[in-house]
């Protein structure tokens, strides 16, 4: 009764706390905040779908070549805002473009096995783009360019997309904000005085304000759904293993790891054909994302909070969204006659502790690619550094130095043990037509700079990652404050298509993507 007792006082602080932190970011941010552009009509093109995009170049309905005009105007307009784009090949695009128009005249085009044929792409700076900057976001690669495509870029460009732009992350892809020393801060279109999240944050931003159809991303603890969440969008970080990292962020592709690449969307529509073109071969075949469900016959499991007293209690948004969402599948019979079930293990008030673990079995490693693999990175000497304004490195990375260079490490055989224990209960509750719906975070996009004081909020996202689960981000409308609310639809390995399935309905049900800006139609 006791440990209840302080419990309660201790969340009840938190919430005190947290909303104290607000009040005092909002005092700067709140008159620091920039309108984002309405979308012209010219322009009007680019709410659409990818898929919608595609088959209207298809048909002849639509030039690749004034799709690709219309995103580099579009780019223009939003850039200067939101600070997304750190390298273009606006030209090289073009004349693309150009080609692909022609194919398609001439009747060559192969559509069977090009299926985005001239829809223009952005992809994370951490993906290697040939010929384009590929920083990583840290200084002594400010200069560095890619020699070859990773595999992602050249699965998307054999699939006839074309790269124009690649986008701001943080160092290494490793904070919750989209901030590095080289390009500086990504901003939020619904509120640039509030971060969009990382380590996806460019790509989140430009697809959020109608600037890119298809977004590439990467997710090793919530860098695709995170930004997702922020920015309003869907998001698809697929099972652990069914991806290739082969490029991305300097890895070989033979490394072990929970990390999957995926993308972000303004349509639930374009998860499936999307992803499907990035998944291995392998992959493809086990996942069959073209399944379909109807939402009666998929059990609905679901977790309002966890109880993790390292992260800040969910928010009354965050709580009423939770329970909308099952409120309306109850409606509509959704989960059986048994209806929604709540979900629950004692592994839950440990979601950073395993996230973190497991981390530290992932192979590259943190303080030697901040030096660009010259070295190592030490935290208590950057630390130091950082005080006397010396640093090449931002405070969120010297604080994860720390974190693995000062503090303890996680008990591996007790880590172990229980990520092995709620993944098996997890699967097994879920069973091959369960999904579990989770909250996506404590409260929607924060102020810039505040999640210092709150570093382990991400962690809802990170425990999936921990988990090697599938995830998928929904957005689920705005907020009083203007800012996208939303929750994640999880599912057993490669059981992708439940999680689109459930998204599609909620899309359909709440409306999907809202605009930061009017739309002219």
């Amino acid at each position: 009764m006791a440990s209840e007792m302080f419990k309660q006082i201790f969340l009840l602080f938190r919430t005190y706390f947290d909303m104290f932190i607000d009040f005092i970011f909002s005092l700067y941010w709140e008159r620091h905040r920039q309108a984002i552009p309405s979308l012209e009509k010219r322009h009007s093109m680019l709410s659409e779908s990818a898929v919608n995009l595609a088959s209207k170049i298809r048909n002849k309905e639509l030039k690749s070549e004034e799709l690709v005009q219309a995103c580099i105007e579009r780019i223009k307009i939003v850039n200067p805002i939101l600070n997304a784009v750190t390298d273009e090949r606006f030209d090289d695009a073009l004349g693309e473009a150009r080609e692909v128009d022609k194919l398609i005249e001439a009747g060559q085009a192969d559509f069977e096995n090009q299926p985005f044929l001239g829809v223009p792409f952005t992809a994370k700076e951490s993906h290697a783009v040939r010929g384009m900057l590929h920083t990583l976001g840290i200084a002594r690669r400010r200069r560095a360019r890619a020699p070859h495509d990773a595999e992602c870029v050249r699965l998307l460009r054999a699939a006839g997309a074309i790269p124009l732009a690649v986008t701001n992350v943080p160092e290494i892809n490793k904070w919750q904000e989209t901030r590095n020393m080289v390009f500086g801060q990504t901003c939020n279109p619904y509120h640039t005085g509030r971060t969009v999240g990382g380590s996806s944050g460019g790509e989140a931003a430009l697809a959020a304000a109608l600037a890119s159809p298809i977004s590439l991303c990467s997710d090793i603890g919530g860098s695709t759904r995170m930004p997702a969440f922020y920015c309003g969008l869907f998001g698809l970080n697929p099972t652990a293993g069914t991806t290739s990292l082969k490029g991305s962020a300097l890895r070989s592709g033979l490394e072990p790891t929970m990390a999957s690449v995926g993308v972000l969307s303004k349509r639930c529509a374009d998860l499936a054909p999307l992803t499907n073109v990035l998944l291995t071969d392998s992959a493809r075949l086990q996942i069959q994302l073209d399944t379909e469900y109807h939402i009666k016959d998929i059990k609905i499991f679901y977790c309002k909070s966890a109880p993790d007293l390292r992260v800040s209690p969910l928010d009354k948004d965050m709580r009423q969204t939770m329970d909308k969402v099952l409120s309306a599948l109850r409606e509509d019979g959704a989960g059986g006659a048994g209806g929604a079930r709540e979900y629950g293990h004692p592994g839950l008030r440990h979601m950073y502790s395993l996230w973190r673990h497991a981390m530290a079995l992932e192979a590259d490693s943190f303080p030697q690619l901040l030096t660009d693999n010259h070295g190592h990175a030490n935290g208590i000497l950057e630390l130091v550094k950082k005080v006397v304004g010396v640093s090449a490195y931002t405070l969120a990375a010297i604080l994860k130095l720390l974190d693995e260079q000062v503090l303890p490490a996680v008990d591996r055989d007790w880590a172990d043990r229980t990520t092995k224990d709620l993944r098996e209960d997890l699967i097994r509750t879920l069973g091959e037509e369960g999904v579990l719906l989770f909250p996506s975070a404590p409260a929607a996009a924060p102020y810039h700079y505040s999640l210092y004081l709150r570093p382990f909020n991400f962690s809802y996202w990170a425990l999936l990652n921990a988990l090697r689960l599938p995830a998928l981000q929904v957005p689920l409308g705005l907020s009083s404050a203007g800012l996208p609310l939303g929750l994640q639809v999880v599912a057993a390995p490669r059981r992708e298509a439940l999680c689109l399935a459930v998204a599609k309905h909620l899309e359909a049900r709440f409306g999907g993507f809202v605009p930061p800006c009017a739309v002219q139609h």
